[in-house]
């Protein structure tokens, strides 16, 4: 069974990386619906295309990438950053406002790839680089380990939680508990339900700042 084509749009201010992007994208079976130079034709563009995902970089002409992934986001258009910028900053800002992944430039075709797929099934990926250290610093800045008011997780949702939020996949979850990688997909599907959270990024980063990572 074939996986389902995957319509991207394009934005970056730098033509040459646009034409990079195109053919590594192509090459993959990745549909490119469109491109865009700037931060306002990005959106307009994504309005009018309504392509699966907004691959964006995050400092862009005109409207930068934090506030175009808010807009997008807003109207339920998946948006991965693309980018050199290795800033926390930068990751929290665009992870808070909806982005569904923050690849890094230098990381690779495959992890881009690998980025698209995540986010088509409604998952997300950051730079390896970045996950840990990104999500450590979001429990100093808490600093308090945060109440949840809603249906609390089992034991062993915490569990899976706690080795999610490491940076650990489904398989290896799965070794690490012994249990049927399905089982822990099961279990990351009724804690994403229960928090509320989007994707795996948000899991990650509500772990972490209410303490549920030793």
């Amino acid at each position: 069974m074939t996986e389902p084509e995957i319509r991207v749009l394009i934005a970056d201010d730098h033509k040459i990386v646009r034409t990079g992007l195109r053919m590594i994208l192509e090459s993959h079976g990745v549909v490119v619906s469109g491109e865009a130079a700037d931060g306002v034709e990005a959106v307009e563009s994504a309005r009018r295309l309504r392509p699966d995902i907004v691959l964006l970089d995050i400092e862009m002409p005109r409207l930068d990438g934090i506030e175009v992934t808010k807009l997008l986001s807003q109207q339920s258009l998946r948006v991965v950053i693309l980018t050199s910028f290795d800033s926390d900053d930068y990751v929290y800002a665009a992870l808070q406002n909806g982005a569904c992944g923050y690849v890094l430039k230098h990381g690779g075709p495959a992890l881009l790839i690998e980025a698209l797929h995540a986010a088509m099934a409604g998952d997300a990926l950051v730079s390896p680089s970045i996950t840990v250290r990104l999500l450590r610093h979001l429990a100093r800045r808490t600093g308090t380990a945060g109440t949840f008011t809603g249906e609390p997780l089992t034991e062993r949702e915490k569990q899976v939680l706690s080795l999610l939020a490491r940076g650990q996949s489904n398989d290896e979850i799965a070794r690490s508990m012994v249990i049927a990688p399905s089982t822990v997909k099961t279990h990351v599907q009724s804690v994403q339900r229960k928090l509320g959270a989007r994707n795996r990024v948000e899991l990650a980063a509500w772990a972490w700042e209410t303490g549920h990572v030793e």
